[in-house]
């Protein structure tokens, strides 16, 4: 038996977004959930240093009403297939908004 002492913490709570990017877009949108509930997003900017990413964090910051800092891209950087992760909001809100700014 281990004499190691761990601390148990709370995670942070909140919903994962599946979306897949399409760069250097006329302008930033979404254009449909898929049936799998993938987001498709076309972004403006290029996929080169970063700038893609950044520009798709801020347009979903937007679309979601929160502000930036509470989301990450966890998975997918460098693909066209990306996971975001929103901290402190649940799916089903994240969901309705995206729903509504599709309306």
């Amino acid at each position: 038996m281990s004499n190691r002492k761990f601390k148990l913490h709370g995670g942070k709570k909140g919903a994962a977004l599946a979306v897949r990017v399409t760069p250097r877009a006329s302008h930033n949108e979404i254009v449909e959930l898929m049936e799998d509930g993938t987001i498709r997003v076309r972004i403006a900017a290029p996929p080169a240093d970063n700038e893609a990413n950044e520009a798709l964090i801020k347009f979903m910051a937007e679309v979601l009403g929160v502000p930036r800092s509470r989301l990450d891209i966890v998975a997918g950087t460098a693909g066209r297939d990306k996971l975001i992760s929103v901290v402190d909001m649940d799916a089903e809100t994240a969901h309705q908004r995206i729903l509504a700014y599709l309306a």
